[in-house]
């Protein structure tokens, strides 16, 4: 990447994007030393315009971007990086600085809680009785409610069918996180179908 840094006094803007579902998380700014750091570590780094210094995002919080993929545009002075959150974006506890996520990334932060019912559980969640019960029962659980579903998708009663729906979704979230995959792996086969 040949990056023109001189524009902006030895600072570029970085538009961060999560990889998964494009959605824009944030903007920040990078000089040279900021995306080796990057590149090296592979977690976000910025030049902290009011710190004068480099920030790596998530150093304080644990909410770091994970980079995925650099992107320089047109005129080689802005960046694109796509990463994977961990935890919320902004430190106001929002996916984005620009407010929470649309609706297309609410199924990656549903995913999101699920793993982190798995990771610590609390004994008022239905989500840790599951995992509790083991993966045969959660098979079974998303099994019922794919019937559920089907039976629902025979019928005129669109509320009933989109309820039965939603709960097939989250019990299969909760079935790929107890086999430790997620939306992404699901994703990479869809997407390597559709190129084939």
């Amino acid at each position: 990447m040949n990056i023109d840094f001189s524009k902006g006094d030895g600072l570029v803007p970085v538009i961060i994007q999560h990889y998964a579902t494009k959605t824009v998380l944030m903007l920040g700014y990078m000089n040279e030393e900021a995306l080796t750091k990057t590149q090296a570590d592979g977690k976000v780094t910025f030049f902290s315009r009011s710190k004068q210094r480099l920030w790596t995002k998530g150093e304080e919080s644990g909410n770091f971007l994970l980079l995925k993929s650099i992107e320089v545009d047109c005129d080689n002075d802005t960046l694109l990086i796509q990463a994977e959150p961990v935890g919320p974006t902004c430190h106001k506890g929002t996916d984005t600085c620009f407010g929470n996520a649309d609706a297309s990334g609410f199924v990656h932060q549903l995913q999101r809680i699920i793993e982190d019912r798995k990771a610590n559980p609390s004994e008022k969640s239905y989500t840790t009785s599951l995992f509790e019960k083991g993966i045969n029962k959660i098979a079974q659980k998303v099994g019922e409610e794919a019937i559920e579903t089907v039976i629902e998708a025979k019928d005129d009663n669109d509320e009933l069918f989109l309820n039965e729906s939603a709960d097939l979704l989250f019990h299969y979230l909760v079935l790929l996180t107890a086999k430790g995959k997620s939306l992404e792996d699901v994703e990479a086969v869809l997407k390597s179908r559709h190129q084939s």
